[in-house]
């Protein structure tokens, strides 16, 4: 599993992540360490961001100088937990073109259905970055990576708060060249498939609609 995974365990991350997980953490509250989060997050996940250079006059003399590799990035949320990453990993690179996949689990089924896909042009030629809070069954987040790799992106990485083994194996066995990035890899999912001990329902938490 670990050629697969990054588990991003700086101590900050986690203590935040201690917070999230506790039930009595309000919705204002989840948001902001979420955000807070994103940004510790996205320095790891960047961290191979693909460079060009320029040339720039200093106040001293003319230098070649590193700058992002056009065209930009792309974050691609998949709706609507995934939402709340997007507001921090743009503070990181405003210039980052943003993507939304639109997915429901089926209650029956458990497994995903589409409502919505927005994706920027030039998918083929950007590093994509797909994000959800949770990794649980696996099968959302296999279909959103699909539906990105089926618009030409090549150069793709995901990346989730909380991961269950059953989705990470379930996603590297699916996309074996689409690396994960995530704060834990839980114990379990239980018999309706939630992470274990997780944090409850993403989106739920960071809306506030439960």
């Amino acid at each position: 599993m670990s050629e697969f995974v990054t588990v991003i365990d700086h101590p900050l991350i986690q203590h935040k992540l201690t917070i999230m997980r506790d039930k009595t953490t309000p919705s204002g509250l989840f948001r902001q360490l979420l955000h807070e989060i994103s940004l510790l997050m996205g320095y790891e996940l960047m961290r191979d961001l693909p460079l060009d250079t320029m040339t720039i006059e200093t106040p001293l003399e003319a230098m070649n100088a590193p700058t992002l590799f056009e065209p930009a990035p792309c974050f691609v949320s998949i709706l609507r937990a995934g939402n709340g990453f997007i507001d921090g990993l743009l503070s990181l690179v405003p210039t980052a073109a943003v993507g939304f996949v639109g997915l429901y689990r089926d209650p029956d089924t458990l497994k995903p259905v589409e409502y919505y896909q927005k994706l920027p042009e030039q998918m083929d030629k950007r590093r994509v970055m797909v994000v959800d809070p949770m990794l649980a069954t696996g099968h959302s987040a296999i279909a959103a990576v699909q539906n990105i790799k089926d618009s030409g992106a090549q150069d793709i990485r995901f990346l989730c708060l909380v991961a269950a083994p059953e989705g990470v194996d379930e996603f590297s066995k699916a996309h074996p060249d689409v690396h994960i990035y995530t704060a834990s890899i839980d114990r379990e999912l239980n018999d309706h498939s939630y992470i274990c001990p997780g944090l409850g329902d993403a989106g739920d938490r960071i809306f506030g609609t439960k």
